[in-house]
């Protein structure tokens, strides 16, 4: 997952991780972020497996991305296998992707929030769609990841991240038919 510090790249790789946990899954998590808290790059790894997983989260190729902004997206570019899926937030992701190569995914995340009335959701619809589509977590996994992801001064925004994570998981179902056609 990469992105621009204040996107929520973090939260969105914890709420996935915790999502797993609670599914049952192994996880292991590295979140990465620039000396600045927002606007510089920042990046998270996330290893789930069904059986305890033995190494670091330290990638060099994988099958799934994540693009919050692109920006910074070169090196996880660099990381794709042929066939990956690479899910992408569209109203930031510029940079052209090739479909032939990629399973690509443009999610019209930011919109999503914004029609929702939580402009700062775009990574929980973001989260949402990922998870349904690779089957990572499942909707209230991830509803119960965010709840304890989520810092005690930021509280308030447990209601509404839960009605973005929720969208997102039913916008997932539809794009999932792109995807797989």
């Amino acid at each position: 997952m990469t992105g621009i510090g204040g996107q929520g790249v973090q939260l969105f790789a914890q709420v996935l991780a915790r999502g797993a946990v609670h599914e049952g899954r192994h996880v292991m998590l590295f979140g990465v972020y620039g000396g600045a808290m927002r606007g510089m790059n920042t990046d998270a790894t996330l290893v789930v497996g069904d059986a305890p997983l033995l190494t670091p989260p330290l990638l060099s190729h994988t099958a799934t991305a994540i693009g919050m902004h692109d920006k910074f997206f070169g090196p996880i570019a660099a990381k794709l296998l042929d066939g990956a899926l690479v899910v992408v937030n569209d109203a930031t992701f510029d940079t052209p992707l090739d479909p032939v190569r990629h399973r690509v995914v443009r999610v019209p995340a930011t919109e999503r929030a914004i029609a929702l009335g939580h402009d700062l959701g775009a990574s929980m619809v973001m989260a949402g769609v990922y998870a349904r589509l690779t089957g990572v977590a499942g909707v209230d996994g991830l509803v119960a990841g965010m709840r304890e992801s989520i810092p005690s001064y930021r509280t308030q925004h447990i209601a509404a991240n839960e009605t973005t994570l929720r969208a997102g998981w039913d916008l997932g179902a539809q794009l999932g038919q792109t995807v797989d056609a």
